[in-house]
């Protein structure tokens, strides 16, 4: 066992060790965080690791997500199925393993994702008449009960949600959250029987998407239109949100795919519409991955922890009491008595574990990201008041007890839009504009580079094989009435705004 390795197995049982007092140093020093932000690979996964969000698991590539981080998916579970159900989605569930002649239907999508797909070939000792894929993505075999379940216009719009794990297996560098072979997502597909009723349900699901990010996970965004060499095998057109990461590097978010009538031609699936005349369907197809905790746990943790959005928190507030022996019974009376008044109101939690120092619990919970921590003491008590810190600045203040609901309400929204402002104003300090074709070889190192591009799928590609990023998105907002002036790459005259960046 190596050094490392015998460090973290005394510390987690150290951690486990319920005789320990003084412990508050070794907490920062053991416990907490030993690796700075500004060293992003190795800070990332000691944050997921020892913040309790996820864990290795014998499988390669695949993560053990832990009840904290799984308790953010549930809440981000709740808020998808509220809107996607306003919009007339309803909820199923479609088999995990796909026939592989379902899989080869439509060609573009089977040769887009065929070195992603794991393959069961064998039931026990027999072997398969036809191997079985395990699902990369359910349009296969989702589309053949389609084809039967459509006949009429009067079928459509059809409209199916489903909350599934994916398998893709083809990288070598797999990031917890972030890039993992095994993920969690929502995935919508859904049946129009005009185009125009399908182009304008891929933009309501990503304002959908936009909203969750914005308001809940406090992300920052890029609304965007793939390139067609980046866009989803077998679809139309692929709009998507981008996220910064704070390496500067670019990665995809949720996504809105307008697919067109490729699949319905492909499986057949036909409607006969109000003029006695049938016709294929119009389709799209969207979702929403776990990747979005991991670039939330990215995007706002720091040196101490995680510092996670107050409404997406698990816990919202904890209390942390202060006490000696001889004034624990009163403190921890008074203790009671506010969690009794938040918990109508906040997720709360009452930290009154006799066996850890107060030290030691405000950095446990800083390294959890709980957005306020309330402290009381004996002292506290006489005056009436409590202490609050908040985990975004640390700044810490005296409130009398009258106005603890208030002050907690003003607090936890002002994180919330505190940790949104500082996401958008770093992504936008980091967004540059190269002048050259040299300047962007320069920028794209740790930033986004917006550029004029000429549309040309060789220009595109010089750009990959010359400096390692790509064309991450169209964006829609810079693409309206906005002058392109001449290519960066080749100097022609420019069709397109588009960001470039290095990306996971």
């Amino acid at each position: 066992m190596g050094n490392a390795r015998i460090k973290n197995y005394i510390a987690s049982n150290l951690y486990k060790n319920k005789n320990i007092k003084n412990n508050s140093d070794f907490m920062s020093e053991e416990l907490g965080m030993t690796t700075k932000k500004n060293n992003f690979n190795e800070w990332y996964i000691e944050l997921i690791k020892k913040s309790g969000l996820a864990d290795y698991s014998s499988v390669s590539g695949c993560i053990v997500i832990k009840p904290y981080a799984y308790s953010m998916w549930e809440k981000i579970q709740a808020l998808l199925n509220e809107r996607l159900k306003d919009l007339g989605v309803k909820n199923a569930y479609f088999p995990l393993l796909i026939p592989m002649r379902l899989l080869k239907k439509e060609e573009e999508h089977v040769e887009g994702f065929s070195p992603e797909v794991a393959w069961v070939t064998r039931g026990g000792s027999t072997e398969l008449d036809e191997p079985l894929a395990v699902r990369p993505t359910s349009e296969t075999i989702m589309y053949e009960s389609f084809s039967k379940w459509i006949r009429s216009w009067r079928d459509l719009p059809l409209k199916i949600n489903q909350w599934v794990n994916i398998v893709r297996w083809e990288f070598k560098n797999p990031v917890m959250f972030l890039r993992t072979r095994e993920f969690l997502w929502q995935e919508g597909h859904t049946a129009h029987a005009k185009k125009e009723d399908a182009e304008n349900e891929v933009m309501k699901i990503l304002n959908i998407y936009r909203e969750i990010n914005e308001k809940y996970l406090a992300i920052p965004s890029v609304v965007g239109r793939k390139t067609e060499s980046e866009k989803f095998a077998g679809g139309e057109y692929t709009l998507t949100l981008e996220h910064m990461m704070p390496n500067g590097k670019a990665i995809q978010g949720p996504d809105s795919h307008h697919l067109g009538q490729n699949f319905s031609k492909a499986f057949d699936i036909k409607f006969l519409d109000k003029d006695e005349n049938e016709k294929y369907v119009w389709q799209n197809s969207w979702g929403f991955t776990t990747r979005q905790l991991g670039i939330m746990f990215a995007t706002h943790g720091d040196d101490r922890g995680l510092i996670i959005p107050p409404k997406i928190a698990p816990i919202e507030v904890v209390i942390v009491p202060i006490y000696k022996d001889e004034n624990k019974e009163k403190v921890l009376k008074e203790s009671k008595k506010i969690l009794e008044l938040l918990n109508k109101k906040f997720m709360v939690h009452l930290d009154d574990r006799d066996e850890y120092t107060p030290g030691f619990k405000f950095n446990e919970w800083e390294l959890k990201g709980v957005p306020l921590r309330i402290e009381i003491g004996p002292k506290d008590i006489e005056k009436n008041q409590v202490i609050l810190v908040r985990r975004d600045s640390g700044e810490k203040t005296s409130v009398k007890m009258k106005e603890l609901l208030g002050a907690i309400e003003k607090n936890l929204e002002s994180i919330q839009n505190n940790l949104f402002e500082r996401a958008k104003n770093f992504m936008e300090s980091h967004i540059k504009k190269p002048k050259n074709y040299d300047e962007l070889k320069e920028v794209v190192g740790g930033n986004w580079a917006l550029m004029p591009w000429c549309g040309e799928s060789s220009c595109e590609e010089k750009i990959k094989e010359e400096t390692s990023a790509k064309i991450i998105t169209i964006p829609l907002e810079l693409n309206e009435n906005t002058p392109k002036g001449k290519c960066l790459v080749c100097g022609k005259p420019a069709k397109y705004m588009v960001y470039v960046a290095k990306s996971y």
